[in-house]
């Protein structure tokens, strides 16, 4: 699977060792930021990370920031995105079968290097259940 992965200074350290463990599992990782563990702005990785997967380039999106929340709200500007905030591993599997998500975004200072791991690797292998959740996604528009 193509996947694009993107953070700010607080998730840096947990996406140095998620691309490690995508790589590991065969997975083509493409990292939009931060280079390192200085402050920065989470938008300025989360728009270009957003677009890229909006194009085509990327299936799934991983974004990272101390809550989580931030980098989600940037992501989710783009209409072609569904990013969803995910702390645990219900919440991501939730994320998947009933809303398609294409991104999904870990709050670092909340949650283990463990459990992130694990909720990235449900994310990548949870399947959309479609059905009577097709029709809801459909109404969250991806062009506005």
């Amino acid at each position: 699977m193509r996947i694009a992965i993107a953070c700010d200074h607080a998730g840096f350290e947990y996406k140095e060792r998620l691309k490690r463990f995508l790589r590991d599992k065969g997975h083509e990782v493409k990292d939009f930021g931060a280079p390192s563990a200085e402050s920065v702005d989470y938008p300025d990785m989360a728009h270009p990370m957003a677009r890229a997967i909006e194009a085509g380039e990327f299936e799934r999106g991983i974004t990272l920031c101390g809550s989580g929340n931030g980098i989600a709200m940037a992501a989710n500007k783009h209409a072609g995105i569904r990013c969803a905030l995910c702390w645990n591993e219900a919440i991501v599997t939730l994320a998947r079968q009933h809303n398609d998500a294409n991104a999904c975004s870990l709050p670092a200072r909340f949650i283990t290097y463990e459990e992130a791991e694990r909720i990235v690797q449900l994310f990548l292998s949870t399947d959309f259940e479609g059905g009577r959740h097709q029709q809801r996604v459909d109404k969250i528009p991806t062009k506005v």
